[in-house]
């Protein structure tokens, strides 16, 4: 399929840049960019706009439109820089034709620095006193007694008071010019790339503030080979001044690099611009590209780091749900007591309680009373228990009544739950009750719908990242915006009972429409149909178009309301029931109508297969639910606390963080054990994802335990080795 759609010339460049670096047709590129121009969101592209982009997945989408925007942001910086250089009459042709070649904003900049307004250095203040011509003999290199052309240019009131005087200046400015050379600079800066190291040491007097990087005291490792997460450990302890950190190739190599380039003879001028090079590379060059490599390796382990933060926060958001049931959680305690929960099948709350387990067997017996009473009154269908401090005893309590078995328990991760507790949200949602209250209703909350509770609370507080406190916080909040996005449209939202969090993250809404569909919703009651929508104060077409689809309404008036067919092919469905003369919802029951349906029989200028056959998937599951079947899972019931672990011991534990150098998983004894990267496997594995995700169950061996640290070694091995 192509497209017409006409852009401006720069832009057609960047489409062609664009389909060759993602391997894509540029007419795909085009028309994407020509939707994410029109305000569609990339959930809405993927899902119903694949006649349009050649169907494009989402993480193609997320490409183009961020490739496009680093692409405007170089032309935005190029008509900046032309601009600065036409006012200031130093605009060449040949200089215009270098600042628009330029590919990328090192190079751009490479091309500008000479040019570049800058303070007084060495070389401005060498200038001043008259010496550029001096330099310009020396860099010539064709003169045998630059001595006595140097005395010319000596004058005590410009402060040249000898020869040296002015051959310092001269070499000063020669130096200048081969750190400001844009050849020079992107040759070094492969060579840093290549061929630098990492070296660190620690600061002196500082080894008591450095000791949890003591590996890095006296390290040295190639750049190229240096993972993400020592990267940003070694930047950090250097930021945090209690180690030093230097990067930089082997500097003989560097220098002969520049000897070729500059050097033409081996004459005593040579020699002098020999002395100007080397002296521009260890003073100039050399510590600006040494910056330079800092920020690259810093962008790429921060680029590493989120997304291994954007996969776990996936995972995490489309856990299994248990879904809507009559539920009583408990928020764990010892010496406040646990606080306990009944809520609704909506997740709202019915009553509060609060019971000891720790104050002797009277309080442990009453405690059991009222969990059985709560359970009976409010016909309690599943129970939750927070994973914190005292959840292992909780279930332990719980596990022990005479409870119906049918009735499922399940430890659930309250990571973040504090935060919600005192947050804004919380309070909104239940302003007469205290953080106890709240937590205990968001742990309940979290094992209905995962999802739903999640995204009420920072990403970063939900505990599955890696170093997310130093890496870019724009870029981070960008890229874990883009997960909640993704998975808050790829689930669907029930628009009668979404919060206002929730709602926020549907394409096309955020905060304000969110809070518009609220207030009519709760003035007016439940939504009966999507085309009640439009009724939503500020909710126009646009916002209809990108969010209809995503929104979901059970019992609905028309029968695809609580579906992900967009409401724009209705009549495509509509046309399907009429030419079998039977209803949409017969289409929806009956497989053999459906399978009387020729798809190529609906193919128009708008809508082709690719559309058609998500209709058909989703009549034969309206409203499906793309995330796993709910399976409870329980820890080793012999192993409540650290110290009941023993080295050999197999135990079943479930993935609560994955990072580039291994995965920590939780056993029950709150505290999450670490299974490094070598022992995840019986093969070598280079990326833990490759073998783990976030809420994964799996079985794991105890290789070491150090109580006092609070450490745990785990495998993942078939036999591994638990001599030490």
């Amino acid at each position: 399929m192509t497209t017409t759609i006409e852009a401006p010339l720069t832009e057609l460049q960047h489409i062609e840049k664009i389909s060759r670096e993602l391997g894509l047709e540029k007419w795909q590129v085009l028309a994407t960019a020509a939707l994410l121009d029109d305000g569609a969101t990339v959930p809405f592209i993927s899902r119903y706009r694949k006649e349009v982009t050649g169907s494009l997945d989402e993480v193609a989408i997320t490409s183009i439109r961020d490739l496009l925007a680093r692409l405007r942001e170089l032309s935005k910086r190029q008509e900046a820089i032309l601009a600065s250089l036409e006012e200031r009459e130093l605009l060449t042709e040949e200089l215009k034709t270098q600042v628009l070649a330029a590919e990328t904003m090192a190079v751009l900049e490479d091309v500008y620095l000479p040019y570049r307004p800058k303070r007084r250095t060495r070389a401005t203040i060498a200038k001043e006193r008259g010496l550029e011509p001096l330099a310009q003999l020396l860099w010539n290199q064709n003169i045998d007694d630059f001595l006595t052309a140097a005395q010319s240019y000596i004058d005590p009131e410009k402060g040249v008071n000898s020869v040296e005087d002015a051959l310092a200046g001269a070499r000063d400015i020669i130096a200048e010019m081969v750190s400001e050379d844009a050849n020079a600079r992107g040759r070094t800066r492969e060579l840093f790339l290549s061929k630098g190291t990492l070296k660190t040491k620690v600061t002196p007097g500082k080894e008591a503030e450095a000791a949890k990087y003591q590996d890095y005291f006296d390290w040295e490792e190639p750049l190229d080979k240096a993972p993400s997460h020592r990267v940003l450990a070694m930047l950090r302890a250097d930021e945090e001044s209690v180690l030093s950190l230097h990067i930089g190739p082997p500097e003989e190599e560097a220098l002969a690099i520049l000897d070729r380039m500059f050097i033409k003879g081996t004459g005593p001028a040579s020699e002098m611009v020999r002395t100007a090079v080397q002296d521009g590379y260890k003073r100039l060059l050399a510590p600006s590209i040494e910056t330079e490599t800092r920020n690259s390796i810093k962008e790429r382990a921060d680029r590493v780091a989120i997304q291994v933060f954007a996969d776990n926060l996936r995972q995490l958001l489309l856990a299994p749900p248990l879904g809507q049931k009559k539920l009583l959680a408990i928020d764990p305690g010892i010496r406040t007591g646990c606080k306990v929960v009944c809520m609704d099948q909506q997740g709202g709350l019915l009553h509060h309680d609060v019971i000891y387990l720790h104050h002797g067997e009277r309080r442990s017996d009453e405690g059991a009373k009222v969990i059985l009473a709560l359970c009976k009154h409010f016909q309690i269908e599943a129970i939750a228990v927070g994973n914190g401090t005292g959840g292992r005893e909780a279930e332990a309590f719980v596990r022990s009544l005479d409870l119906d078995k049918a009735i499922p328990l399940v430890m659930v991760n309250e990571s973040g739950a504090s935060v919600y507790s005192a947050s804004d949200v919380a309070r909104d949602e239940f302003p007469d009750q205290d953080v106890t209250v709240r937590g205990a209703v968001s742990i309940g909350r979290r094992l209905m719908d995962p999802l739903a509770e999640l995204v009420k609370i920072d990403p970063k507080s939900i505990g599955v990242g890696q170093y997310q406190h130093d890496v870019d916080q724009k870029r981070l909040k960008g890229s874990l915006d883009d997960t909640v996005i993704s998975c808050v449209n790829a689930v669907g939202v029930d628009v009668n009972t979404a919060s206002k969090q929730l709602l926020s993250y549907v394409s096309g809404l955020g905060p304000q429409l969110a809070k518009a569909i609220l207030d009519y919703r709760n003035h007016n009651g439940p939504f009966k149909s999507r085309k009640e929508l439009t009724k939503v104060p500020r909710f126009g077409p646009k916002a209809f178009e990108q969010a209809a689809g995503f929104l979901r309404i059970r019992n609905g008036k028309h029968p695809l309301d609580n579906s992900a067919v967009h409401p724009e092919s209705y009549d495509i469905v509509e046309a399907m029931a009429g030419s079998l003369d039977c209803e949409v919802e017969d289409l929806v029951r009956d497989v053999g109508l459906r399978g009387k349906i020729n798809l190529k029989d609906y193919v128009n200028g708008k809508v082709g297969l690719p559309t058609l056959n998500d209709i058909m998937e989703e009549l034969a599951k309206p409203g499906r639910d793309p995330r796993p079947q709910f399976e409870n899972f329980s820890f080793d019931e012999n192993v409540k606390e650290i110290k009941d672990l023993k080295p050999g011991m197999r135990l079943p534990g479930m993935v609560t963080n994955v990072t580039a150098f291994g995965a920590f998983v939780d056993v029950g004894v709150h505290q999450d054990g670490l299974v490094h990267i070598s022992q995840l496997s019986d093969r070598f594995t280079k990326d833990p994802n490759e073998v783990v995700k976030v809420h994964q169950r799996v079985t794991v061996t105890v290789l070491n335990v150090d109580v006092e640290r609070r450490r745990i070694a785990l495998s993942m091995k078939s036999q591994p080795d638990v001599s030490g």
